[in-house]
């Protein structure tokens, strides 16, 4: 059982971290960190404060995972911060394993939210007790261009500010993928907006519910294997939730992780899965054949997933907060978050 951050309210200190890549601080992007910092303040009514190092480049917090580690150790230490937004992924926050101490997240349980390489502090914080927030990242959804997503907006007050059942999440209208470079002269450029089909029931009949873990699958890759990995009771009745990255990984890459997890007997104790919608909706089709193989491969072909859902490396994005407990209704097509995400 997770332990429940406090949810956040107007006027509440939160502060950025750079756990992993330091583009926030760079000249060439610091007005995309200042834009999604001006929304939390005008959208949400946060103060934010930038951790000491989060803000130093990509060049010096590449050489020092340490003082990326130390950010995070001194935003969960600090009692005025309320809660904690990742500027952005990467692909090395493995790194900071050796710099963590996990009693300072136990023993200071706040909001912690990112996803992509935060997958890495993500598991931090499970090690650590404490739920933690699979959600939208600072340069990328809250400096959305011209403004931020309506969707991603009801997301963040619906799981960060209220203790209210989050309940249903509905399917985004719309979504978009397109890379335009984050350079000035596209400040005031929408991105191109696509036509959503919806959820997928790629398999399995009737209600499954489960806590929710997962994160993006490529990183989860990085901590097989070491002191962060969930122990075998955490796998347990759970909802599992995998999502692809911009690196858009080759289907034969899906189709071996999963093999693993199965052989770890993980897929045989969950009670369902549920899959992002894919960046680009490149290999859409390739990703669920993929899926779909190794189920049969297993005898898993009962197993309810849901495919195709808006959360990860797709915009706009709900959010997943670890331990809470979810349900995939397959009849329906439905996913449901069945309590709060904060207290």
């Amino acid at each position: 059982m997770l332990k429940k951050p406090r949810k956040l309210q107007p006027g509440d200190l939160v502060a950025t971290v750079s756990p992993s890549w330091g583009g926030a601080g760079d000249p060439g992007l610091r007005w995309r960190y200042e834009q999604g910092v001006k929304r939390l303040e005008e959208v949400f009514g946060l103060k934010v404060i930038p951790m000491p190092n989060s803000l130093k480049g990509s060049d010096y917090l590449y050489k020092n995972p340490q003082a990326r580690a130390e950010d995070l150790m001194t935003a969960f230490k600090d009692d005025s911060i309320k809660g904690i937004f990742a500027n952005i992924g990467g692909e090395d926050s493995i790194r900071l394993l050796p710099y963590i101490d996990f009693d300072v997240i136990r023993e200071n349980p706040k909001i912690f939210m990112g996803y992509s390489d935060v997958t890495v502090s993500h598991l931090f914080c499970h090690k650590a007790g404490i739920s933690s927030f699979y959600g939208p990242g600072i340069l990328t959804d809250f400096a959305e261009n011209v403004e931020m997503d309506s969707y991603t907006i009801e997301m963040v007050k619906r799981t960060l500010f209220s203790n209210e059942l989050i309940g249903e999440i509905q399917p985004a209208e719309q979504w978009t993928s397109e890379r335009l470079e984050w350079i000035e002269e596209n400040k005031n450029r929408r991105r191109t907006m696509r036509q959503n089909i919806g959820y997928e029931i790629l398999q399995g009949l009737g209600v499954a519910q489960g806590h929710l873990i997962g994160g993006c699958i490529e990183v989860l890759e990085f901590a097989k294997g070491t002191v962060l990995w969930p122990e075998e009771k955490n796998w347990k009745n759970c909802i599992l939730f995998f999502e692809t990255s911009e690196e858009k990984p080759d289907p034969n890459n899906i189709k071996y992780w999963l093999r693993n997890y199965a052989v770890q007997g993980i897929l045989q104790v969950a009670n369902g899965i549920i899959f992002g919608k894919p960046q680009d909706e490149k290999f859409y089709d390739e990703y669920k054949e993929a899926i779909q193989k190794v189920m049969k491969e297993f005898n898993l072909e009962d197993l309810p997933i849901l495919y195709n859902l808006n959360f990860g490396h797709t915009e706009p994005k709900f959010i997943l907060p670890y331990g809470a407990m979810a349900e995939i209704n397959c009849d329906k097509k439905t996913f449901t978050i069945l309590e709060s995400g904060v207290e």
